[in-house]
């Protein structure tokens, strides 16, 4: 019903649209609104703030301050890409929604000169909104975390691709154009839209509380189990009443457990258990959240990359865009934990030397060494000064640290058991995270592997060593495991430094197209959701600047 009166209301302002022909009132209320825009003042059109003090004022100069939604087409255009934005997660008011129906509502009942600029003035201003969060986010992800660098340049003028479109109503194709363009980025809208039915069709029924369930039980809560994996088609909907926790629930709890990031053991646990009575409204939330962060960093992305996903414990490499290989991976623990950011792979040294962090060194070693001085026998650590001169360990006053600054380095030479592994891939960064090889193994069995102390550990680094050295024939595999044998500490240097990508995903969408789910580790989904859901406001982020400063 709503859909079919705004269609009848639209209708109409279209048909008296092709009558407006600005003039002077026109022009003299948009550029009084203007100049009040460019003194400072706040302006409001019919409780709809006006926030676009800087590319707006540029298209109506460019316009000579007459109307510029003259098009019919593309304003209807702009109407339905606004209701549309709701399928990206976004927030149809945020872009003037209410305010540009009732202001067309009032067009259509004969309205002045006045009440025209002011719907022009509007929808320039959610157009502007629109674009900005489709290319940017709403979030300001450095409000978030002080170590982002992942800020973007426009290289065409907006002005001149808003103009365009509106003028030749090509708005579909602008909006559609401001979104990422990466598979990600539409696979977590069309997991967004499943979800969102889900939720319409009432979601999944609870799984009452109780002792773990296991294959082979007959339980009264089973038949809730089946009802929830029915729900999200981990399992067929058959013999829904059943209490036989038999072979078909066993493969259904396993699969949902993959899709949750925990441990397949076919159990309903109690961690199992939780991740099965999320409800529904918090699984949107997630995507949507997710769907922020690809709005962030998705945008003019390389044709060859490399993506850590922290929280999905995996690295992957991209060739031509494509996905060509991927290995799991061991991330920072929570109070270690592995920053976002971007760089690039400049080198792969083999049989590193590891030089122990601060950090490491003030919390973990010097309290071990100070109860065991054998611990740096054992770990083949070597102390030496600021000049590179081995200390002999027994001289040193172990009693004195941590609390008293320690005056030396703790080195640990090539070899197997080094932490760092056969090799690292570097990155050189003011955080000192990279990715490398591990002697702690085990720890890729895992399904959560947050182990690390902030770098991420890989899993099959020989694999990635040859990748990344395609292009030097010399470097085969048989040349890399002569080097690895040597335990000489050998730099290769990339023909071309590599971008890779330190991401946070809570949720994606596989190759089989199966919506996955990861716990929050770091416990960042809350700040940004909150953001997310919270008022507009346009960032001084260097984009903006940079138009502002006349650069584009």
């Amino acid at each position: 019903m709503k859909r079919a009166t705004l269609l009848a209301v639209t209708l109409l302002c279209l048909s008296l649209w092709q009558q407006v022909i600005a003039g002077p009132d026109v022009s003299s209320y948009i550029r009084s609104q203007i100049d009040r825009m460019r003194s400072g003042d706040c302006v409001e059109i019919d409780d709809c703030p006006i926030s676009s003090t800087i590319l707006l004022p540029a298209l109506y100069e460019k316009y000579g301050y007459q109307l510029i939604w003259k098009n019919a087409d593309a304003v209807s255009q702009l109407v339905a890409a606004i209701e549309a934005s709701y399928e990206d997660g976004l927030d149809p008011q945020d872009y003037h929604l209410d305010g540009i129906r009732r202001l067309q509502a009032s067009q259509g009942a004969g309205g002045d000169s006045a009440t025209r600029a002011e719907l022009d003035l509007v929808l320039t201003d959610s157009l502007v909104r629109l674009g900005y969060h489709l290319q940017i986010g709403k979030v300001d992800p450095e409000s978030l975390d002080s170590n982002w660098n992942m800020e973007r340049t426009l290289e065409l003028d907006p002005i001149l691709k808003m103009s365009a479109a509106i003028d030749s109503a090509e708005v579909t194709n602008l909006v559609a154009a401001f979104r990422p363009q990466a598979a990600i980025y539409h696979d977590l809208k069309q997991a967004l839209a499943d979800y969102r039915r889900l939720q319409a069709d009432g979601g999944w029924p609870a799984v009452p509380p109780g002792d773990s369930l296991k294959p082979g039980m007959n339980d009264p809560r089973v038949p809730a189990i089946r009802r929830r994996l029915a729900v999200t088609g981990d399992m067929p909907a058959v013999d829904l009443d059943s209490p036989e926790f038999d072979n078909a629930v066993e493969a259904g709890v396993r699969h949902f457990q993959q899709r949750h990031g925990l441990e397949a053991d076919g159990i309903v646990g109690k961690g199992t258990l939780a991740e099965l009575n999320v409800p529904v409204e918090a699984r949107i939330d997630q995507l949507r959240v997710n769907l922020e962060r690809a709005r962030w960093v998705l945008h003019d992305l390389p044709e060859d990359f490399v993506l850590t996903d922290i929280a999905g414990f995996k690295v992957r490499y991209f060739r031509g865009g494509q996905p060509v290989w991927v290995t799991r991976a061991q991330v920072g623990m929570a109070y270690r934990k592995t920053p976002v950011f971007r760089d690039r792979i400049r080198y792969i040294e083999f049989n590193p030397t590891w030089t122990v962090p601060p950090t490491i060194l003030r919390q973990d070693i010097l309290p071990r060494v100070k109860k065991d001085p054998a611990y740096l026998e054992e770990k083949d650590l070597q102390v030496i000064d600021h000049n590179g001169k081995a200390v002999d360990a027994a001289t040193i006053d172990w009693s004195r640290y941590p609390a008293a600054g320690f005056p030396y380095l703790l080195r640990q030479g090539p070899g197997p058991n080094n932490a760092l592994g056969r090799m690292k891939f570097m990155f050189p960064n003011k955080h000192a995270v990279y990715l490398h090889d591990t002697p702690h193994r085990a720890g890729f069995g895992q399904a959560r592997r947050a182990f690390s102390s902030g770098c991420i550990r890989i899993e099959d680094p020989f694999a990635f060593a040859r990748l990344l050295l395609a292009d030097k024939p010399d470097w085969d595999q048989a040349r890399i495991d002569q080097v690895v044998e040597s335990r000489k500490t050998t730099r290769v240097n990339l023909t071309e430094p590599l971008t890779v990508l330190l991401l946070y995903w809570t949720a994606e969408v596989d190759a089989d197209q199966q919506v996955i789910f990861r716990s929050d580790i770091y416990d960042r989904d809350a700040e940004v959701l909150s953001a997310l859901n919270g008022r507009f406001e346009f960032r001084d982020r260097p984009i903006i600047r940079q138009y502002r400063a006349g650069v584009i």
